[in-house]
Parts: C-alpha cells; sequence; structure tokens
C-alpha cells in the first residue's frame, strides 16, 4: 500500500487516542470526582474509551480494493492500545498530567 493511500487514517490514529480515548476518561474521572487516578487508571480507561473505534475498519466494505486499508488499521489499533498501556503515547501522557493538575 502507498503512503499516499493510507494518509488520512494514519493522521487519524494519531489523534484518535487522546480526541476519543483521553478526553472521554478525563470526562469520566471528572464527572466520578476522582481528581488524582494513577497513571495506569488513566491509561486503562483511555484503552477503555479508545476501544469503541476498534471496528471502525468494518465501516469499509470486504472488496479487495478494501482489504489491505482494513489490515492496516487493526494493526494501528493495535499498537495504539500498546503504547498507551506501556507510556509511549505522549499525548495521552500530557492529557494524564493535565488533568492531575487541573481537574
Amino acid at each position: 500500500m502507498r503512503n499516499d493511500e493510507r494518509f488520512e487514517i494514519e493522521r487519524a490514529y494519531d489523534l484518535l487516542p487522546h480526541v476519543v480515548g483521553a478526553s472521554w476518561a478525563c470526562i469520566w474521572f471528572r464527572l466520578n470526582k476522582i481528581k488524582k487516578p494513577t497513571i495506569e487508571e488513566f491509561r486503562q480507561k483511555t484503552v477503555e474509551y479508545f476501544a469503541t473505534i476498534e471496528k471502525l475498519d468494518e465501516s469499509y466494505p470486504d472488496e479487495e480494493s478494501f482489504l489491505e486499508i482494513k489490515k492496516y488499521m487493526k494493526i494501528r489499533y493495535k499498537e495504539e492500545i500498546e503504547k498507551i498501556l506501556i507510556g509511549k503515547n505522549p499525548e495521552i501522557e500530557k492529557r494524564y498530567s493535565r488533568y492531575v493538575d487541573y481537574g
């Protein structure tokens, strides 16, 4: 698959973990009045909300022209989960620090 064919999906997966995952996690902690979750709790809750997009690849048809992008989406999704859980997504780490500092 050429880079230009997956560019938009790459950009989406650059943003979705913190836009969907961390944003929803912050709201959950705030509404539950949990001001200082552990970093592990925050990462886990972020993954929980990010997981809502797991089957997004199913929005594309099971046609040959979509098989590579669907495969890429599955791989990238799993990579993002792993990065969140081990603290390798700098945006998630930044969102956590901001949340515990400002609630």
